[in-house]
């Protein structure tokens, strides 16, 4: 017999099904709850509501736990290329040789832009904010490919989109980069995804850029901790705006938008101006750390401790290695890192962050790359919109596949009750 909970309304019991996940989540089904009872369940900010059931990222912030498809994210970020993985979470497996190479070939024919894109990025000013910039042009896309509106594309027409998108996002991504700094756009070519994409954010169009492999291998495992991470703001913004019938590029341009809220995306960007304001005021890291413990101060340390991971988050002891690598090859010589290293050393042996959990996560180490690398803060962003792209693809097929219903929450109103019109002459 199938597992039930009971809830009694005004003396009546509705008997609700419970629901169980391959990884043993519970859920109680609610969704003819308003039909039986006339009553909806109020859950602000949807903490504890599960919108959708989803087969394709498993999160257990409890146990550190983050999985892709059933992968670890440890396993997938040392042995697997950033397209490897956008490809298991797009359709489900790891590719073969054979498959990967058609995904990278597909990617690569569709990674240059439209002229008349490039006249619309003449358009922003160089003051513009890249997210702004990068949501303008995705979707823009639908009137450069209007067959993209079509809510009944076969399965090659979709795939066609998806391409695009892999490909273009970069490009855009880079052109909105160099836009901002009043720099000359370079065209992308068939050099890996991230060494081309760096090529587009650093090279000269006069002369050879050499990729650093460091960089490379940093920026390809940035880009795999970032691909999904279950149902977070952008994501469902992503299904709810998909459930509409709305295209891809307008979805994934929704996605792009809520990222761009500093709650969301913002955390790396946060992370820096932090430290910039330490070093501001003198660089006493200890000073800060003191700060952080008072509960009477307001003081935050950014970038410490996670919304979702309650014991450490997986992916920050990935990009550790990685961003110590990136430091130790450019040689960078900043201040405001070496704030960051001597936070990062002196928070991990502080017994008031050790039992209380707060760890370096992903944002802090991310930051500090991106830093090291000569990234403006409002870049930031952009770095994890194009990692994450692939789960918000991911996203909205299986939501489309999965024939989900039109998103439409409930709400419970609080306003006044009816009340009769008043004329002007007697307000």
């Amino acid at each position: 017999m199938s597992e039930t909970a009971e809830l009694i309304i005004d003396g009546k019991k509705y008997e609700l099904p419970v629901i169980e996940g391959s990884e043993g989540e519970k859920a109680v089904n609610i969704s003819k709850l308003r039909g039986a009872s006339g009553v909806v369940t109020i859950d602000p900010g949807f903490k504890n509501t599960g919108s959708t059931t989803s087969a394709i990222t498993f999160l257990d912030g409890e146990k550190g736990i983050l999985r892709y498809r059933g992968y670890s994210i440890e396993e997938l970020a040392e042995n697997a290329s950033f397209l490897e993985v956008a490809y298991l979470l797009i359709n489900g497996e790891l590719p073969k040789k054979s498959e990967l190479d058609h995904f990278e070939f597909k990617i690569n024919k569709h990674n240059n832009l439209h002229e008349e894109i490039k006249e619309i990025l003449n358009g922003f000013p160089s003051t513009a904010h890249p997210m702004g910039t990068l949501a303008s042009i995705v979707t823009s896309l639908t009137a450069f490919y209007p067959e993209s509106l079509d809510p009944n594309l076969n399965p090659e027409e979709t795939d066609k989109m998806i391409y695009r998108l892999m490909g273009k996002l970069p490009t855009i991504a880079a052109w909105s980069y160099r836009n901002s700094k009043g720099k000359p756009y370079i065209y992308p070519s068939d050099n890996g995804y991230c060494e081309n994409f760096l090529q587009m954010m650093f090279g000269h169009p006069n002369k050879d850029y050499n990729v650093d492999p460091v960089v490379a291998d940093a920026l390809n495992k940035l880009l795999i901790l970032h691909a999904d991470h279950e149902q977070n703001c952008s994501t469902s913004t992503v299904r709810v705006v998909g459930s509409s019938h709305a295209s891809l590029y307008s979805s994934v341009s929704a996605g792009i938008s809520a990222l761009w809220g500093p709650l969301h995306g913002g955390a790396n960007q946060a992370v820096i101006e932090m430290l910039e304001a330490i070093k501001e005021d003198g660089g006493d890291t200890k000073k800060y750390l003191a700060k952080a413990k008072d509960k009477s101060d307001p003081f935050r340390l950014m970038g410490f401790g996670h919304r979702v991971y309650k014991n450490f988050d997986p992916r920050a002891k990935i990009i550790k290695v990685a961003c110590d690598n990136v430091l130790e090859k450019l040689g960078v010589n900043d201040p405001v890192l070496e704030i960051a290293k001597g936070l990062e050393e002196e928070a991990l042996k502080d017994s008031y962050f050790q039992d209380r959990n707060l760890y370096p996560n992903v944002d802090f180490y991310s930051g500090i790359i991106y830093r090291a690398l000569g990234l403006k803060t409002d870049l930031f962003t952009v770095m994890f919109a194009l990692g994450r792209l692939p789960g918000w693809i991911a996203q909205w097929k299986e939501m489309r596949a999965n024939g989900e219903p039109i998103g439409r929450p409930r709400q419970i109103y609080t306003g006044e009750t009816l009340r009769s019109f008043v004329p002007m002459e007697k307000r």
